[in-house]
């Protein structure tokens, strides 16, 4: 049983509602590639925050915290119990964390030019650059990490203060119950590999063909998520539907790699249960009806 099962499973439970934390389940139209919640599963249980925007378009981190902090909150005023359940680490801890976020828009023409300075001069040098007006923001962002570095340097642009100033944290006013899934990287990965073999059966091709003929191409932020983009590259005739499969499951074991940086074992903040034990939904449940009770 995956996250969103055991979401559903514990929403029944205990009244609640989903709120999703997935930066891809947003787009309107991109359902099998992203796993997004069945028609079913969303009639067992309400989300909030799925198919929100167009692939044309963009949500900002500060925007989801706004939208999910909103919606939180009316959850809670209807004496609803909110699950906020997703993998992008990022926007779960801005939420949970009250982390401050800058509500500066993107700048197409600022980034391309601090990404032509990244690559003409280096990252190190960008990064340089950034430990100059903002040696807090520099000394916590790896000089590697040229996305980060650059939002980073655009927010000061922008608006004259360090991103580091900006980003103070006001932890939300309630309590706060954090749970993880998680089970052997060698049960993960078969895992992992047997869904998109159930994608590509469940007709992740004809997906793609379908955004690409309504012209979202791929250089589009939407269409370089998991699935999409290999997809693409072999629809495009650069490599073959093989090929696009192994990409797409290389680069899941990759991302869920990533997602331990977020949200880590050791952490003691997170209370861990093995998803591969036949009873590690009970144990949660417990823990979730003991939180609630205190």
């Amino acid at each position: 049983m995956g996250k969103t099962a055991t979401a559903i499973r514990l929403c029944s439970g205990f009244g609640g509602e989903i709120i999703s934390a997935d930066s891809r389940q947003i787009y309107r139209g991109m359902d099998i590639g992203t796993a997004k919640p069945t028609p079913d599963e969303q009639a067992a249980a309400v989300h909030h925050l799925i198919d929100i925007i167009d692939p044309d378009q963009t949500l900002g981190l500060a925007e989801y915290q706004a939208f999910a902090t909103a919606v939180i909150a009316d959850v809670l005023a209807r004496r609803r119990v909110p699950f906020l359940v997703g993998g992008t680490g990022q926007w779960v801890r801005a939420v949970i964390e009250g982390w401050g976020v800058p509500h500066v828009p993107p700048d197409a023409g600022l980034r391309a030019e601090l990404e032509v300075e990244a690559a003409s001069a280096g990252p190190q040098a960008l990064h340089a650059r950034l430990a100059a007006v903002d040696p807090q923001a520099a000394a916590r962002i790896d000089y590697r990490n040229v996305r980060r570095v650059i939002r980073a340097l655009e927010v000061y642009l922008k608006t004259g203060m360090p991103i580091s100033d900006q980003q103070r944290r006001q932890p939300p006013p309630y309590r706060i119950l954090q749970v993880g899934l998680t089970m052997p990287r060698p049960v993960l990965y078969a895992r992992l590999d047997a869904r998109v073999d159930h994608m590509l059966a469940g007709g992740l091709l004809d997906e793609v063909k379908s955004l690409i003929g309504r012209g979202y191409g791929l250089d589009q932020p939407a269409m370089s998520g998991l699935g999409y983009r290999q997809i693409g590259l072999h629809l495009a005739g650069k490599i073959s539907l093989d090929e696009a499969v192994g990409l797409i499951k290389k680069e899941t074991r990759r991302f869920v790699r990533q997602q331990y940086t977020w949200f880590r074992l050791d952490d003691s903040a997170i209370c861990w249960f093995d998803a591969s034990r036949p009873d590690y939904y009970e144990a949660l449940r417990m823990t979730v009806a003991a939180f609630l009770l205190e």
